[in-house]
């Protein structure tokens, strides 16, 4: 005969739900994904077996207007995370329009918040491009916000890229502008410099025909020893032939240079726009988070988060993804930009009557592949043990800003991006999501983020001009 404790344990298991299914990885059509459909612990993973066909006529422009932050709007983490107002927060939105050479001033905190890195001290180093200056914002005061912020620099043409030199015990703050690259002499704890700027790239290549002031962003970093400084370079035109355009010569590619600023070789060619550099800090990789093309469709073409490899070929503008060829453009000339970045540019009479070379099968496809029209910003790593749940340790996070070219806006998030050994598996993860309505209306838009030297995140946020932080609370 049963007793009667077993009997009471058999009825209260009935009465227990099933378990929960394990976290399923979205693949397939069903990957591509809409604002309405991301929500923090939704893996996908994008392949190029997925990609439809062009579609040059699905192309739209869907730029959103920016409202000012509903009162019961907030983000929105997984489950056991705290997101709170770290920063700014206090003027009206920042629409796209509003991305010019010549900028406004916000009345409020920030102007155009964008890049932020955390110094070896802990403070965060945070570059306004819109307002030409470099913050400092340190520690958290009571009511969780910055107890400090300070202006380190001012006077800088859209400042982004951020790096500190030497890494560990660093003597310069790097500032890639739009067209410079600059360094100012530092100490750790200095909350403003102490000498004038010294410009050390005088003649990067800058602004665009684009909308939004074009691709201006400029992100610098150092290789793990220290030996050589990486620029990124965003394209100067959508789809622009370099081949017989002079003005993306040494566009949508990595730069390297010493860290004097002598220019060594093209790093790596072929991507579009490479807005944020990491250096994986496991297998000592460049990684870039990337713009891809667009007006090929709703679907067409992935942005995407990847390792970079040195010499390597990422299509633009003739391919995408693995060797797909843009319908727009011939294959590249023989003698072109295509087979040797250095290359001068072609006369239009050269380029009429060059050889045509198939370089498809050179084109790296990238590791992760986005939301198309998602435009992928700042990436970072998160370290080995920090605040996040262990499953977080050495996976990459990266800044989605949201899109203009999709019927149905895809982005305003932060992702995350599993790795296995310093390797990813080509999925991701909707990580800090809420920036927009459940009727559609954007109020947020995500550019930057940066690990604390506590493990807490760090969002910048220049449709709200904010910067959100993001704490594990823990089950």
């Amino acid at each position: 005969m049963r007793s009667k404790s077993f009997i009471i344990l058999i009825a209260a298991t009935l009465l227990l739900p099933a378990a929960l299914p394990a976290q399923q990885t979205i693949t397939g059509q069903a990957a591509f994904a809409d604002w309405n459909q991301q929500q923090p612990g939704v893996h996908r993973k994008i392949t190029v077996a997925d990609l439809p066909k062009t579609k040059p006529e699905e192309a739209v422009n869907n730029t959103p207007h920016v409202i000012p932050r509903p009162a019961h709007a907030w983000p929105v983490a997984p489950a056991g995370f705290k997101v709170t107002l770290y920063a700014g927060g206090d003027s009206a939105p920042m629409q796209r329009a509003d991305n010019k050479e010549k900028m406004a001033k916000s009345s409020g905190t920030f102007t155009m918040p964008r890049l932020i890195r955390t110094a070896p001290n802990g403070d965060l180093f945070l570059a306004d491009s819109g307002a030409g200056t470099i913050f400092i914002l340190r520690g958290v005061g009571p009511k969780g916000k910055a107890a400090h912020i300070e202006k380190f620099a001012t006077g800088l043409d859209h400042p982004f890229g951020i790096a500190f030199y030497p890494a560990d015990d660093p003597k310069y703050i790097y500032v890639g502008n739009a067209t410079t690259i600059q360094r100012i002499p530092y100490h750790s704890g200095d909350l403003h410099a102490t000498a004038a700027p010294e410009t050390i790239v005088p003649d990067i290549p800058g602004y665009a025909q684009l909308t939004g002031g074009g691709h201006w962003t400029r992100d610098v970093v150092f290789t793990k020893d220290g030996q050589h400084m990486l620029v990124s370079v965003g394209s100067g035109s959508n789809v622009d032939d370099p081949d017989t355009h002079p003005k993306e010569f040494h566009r949508a590619d990595v730069l390297e240079f010493t860290p004097d600023g002598k220019f060594v070789e093209v790093y790596a060619n072929g991507i579009r726009n490479c807005v944020g550099e990491a250096i994986n800090p496991t297998t000592g990789e460049l990684w870039c988070s990337t713009n891809e093309r667009d007006n090929l469709g709703n679907h067409l073409v992935p942005d995407y988060v990847t390792s970079i490899k040195e010499g390597g070929f990422y299509g633009w503008p003739w391919y995408y993804m693995g060797g797909h060829q843009d319908p727009r453009l011939p294959e590249p000339c023989a003698n072109g930009t295509g087979p040797n970045p250095q290359a001068a540019v072609l006369t239009a009479d050269e380029a009429k009557t060059c050889k045509r070379v198939d370089l498809s099968s050179k084109v790296i496809t990238p590791d992760v592949l986005v939301q198309p029209h998602m435009a992928s910003l700042q990436m970072t790593f998160y370290p080995s043990a920090g605040e996040f749940p262990g499953q977080y340790d050495g996976d990459a996070f990266a800044a989605e800003h949201g899109s203009w070219n999709r019927k149905n806006r895809a982005g305003y998030e932060v992702i995350h991006i599993p790795m296995h050994g310093g390797h990813a598996d080509g999925s991701y993860e909707d990580f800090l999501t809420g920036f927009v309505t459940k009727e559609g209306q954007v109020w947020g838009r995500p550019v930057g983020v940066t690990i604390a030297k506590d493990g807490s995140m760090f969002v910048t946020d220049d449709g709200t001009r904010s910067v959100w932080h993001v704490t594990y609370a823990g089950k």
